[in-house]
């Protein structure tokens, strides 16, 4: 029975997201995937963090934290040209921000 609890933990605070998009490039390209871990600190810039899209809840954004201010964050991707982010859709309150992005676990290049 403790082992199950154990199991049923790690899958609450473990996620896993393949990258699509050209958004987080080069820090992470097309077909990276990713391993989160659910977020247990305050935020700071620099954090690259999942969460919800604002505009589309059944999409999961990996993008960078660069500003926190008060509970709001504004997150953009690190590839402007190919990123829908917080200049398109304002700061996101920082419950929404989910997951941090623990490790690229398998590089597309390495397919």
């Amino acid at each position: 029975m403790a082992s199950a609890a154990v199991v049923g933990a790690a899958w609450w605070v473990l996620d896993r997201v393949e990258v699509v998009g050209a958004s987080m490039s080069p820090t992470y390209e097309e077909g990276d995937r990713l391993l989160l871990v659910r977020r247990y600190r305050a935020l700071r810039p620099g954090d690259l963090v999942a969460l919800r899209d604002p505009r589309d809840a059944s999409r999961t954004l990996v993008k960078r934290v660069v500003d926190v201010d008060g509970d709001g964050v504004t997150v953009r991707g690190d590839n402007g040209a190919a990123s829908t982010d917080s200049r398109a859709f304002g700061a996101v309150p920082a419950r929404a921000v989910t997951h941090l992005v623990a490790k690229r676990y398998h590089a597309a290049s390495a397919s």
